[in-house]
């Protein structure tokens, strides 16, 4: 079975375990309580201009998924992470990642390196990631290390999604 992560309609932020109660969502007030002056996590993961984007997260990374609050689920065979744009059924739109994944002429764009401890959490970027939460959250199992983190947007007749995947650097 596969787990689909969605949010309110924000990106979404992977984040690293060790640093979930450094990840504090969307606040009342837009900024965090600390300073009073600084926009709060749900605002720099909004700020995210491209399809990912890195935040510093207390000493750690969060990897943002930008663009739009599309359905995004973790396949952990690939490290990669397939969010839905269109499809007739979500066997085809998994047929159709894995079909890209496995060719060697698909051209990727890079976005650069992620540096994280450990295992990470996928979620709604409004929320904290220590409160309790109604939404789904997704586990992404990695080993501490820096990702190479890379992209590709596919376009096909009833099929689009994109795939953001994580290799060693």
């Amino acid at each position: 079975m596969t787990l689909w992560v969605e949010s309110e309609g924000g990106p979404l932020a992977v984040v690293p375990v060790s640093a979930l109660s450094s990840w504090h969502g969307c606040t009342e007030a837009g900024v965090i309580v600390g300073d009073g002056a600084s926009p709060d996590d749900y605002d720099r993961a909004c700020a995210v201009d491209d399809l990912v984007g890195l935040l510093l997260v207390g000493p750690s990374q969060a990897l943002v998924l930008a663009d739009d609050p599309a359905r995004t689920c973790y396949l952990a065979e690939d490290r990669a992470f397939l969010r839905w744009g269109c499809a007739d059924s979500e066997a085809d739109l998994l047929a159709s990642a894995a079909a890209t994944l496995a060719d060697p002429g698909t051209t990727w764009a890079e976005f650069g390196t992620w540096i994280t401890d450990g295992p990470a959490v996928m979620f709604d970027s409004a929320e904290a990631g220590i409160e309790d939460f109604d939404s789904v959250r997704a586990p992404v199992p990695l080993a501490a290390g820096r990702w190479r983190v890379r992209t590709v947007q596919v376009d096909e007749q009833r099929t689009s999604f994109t795939l953001v995947q994580l290799l060693p650097a």
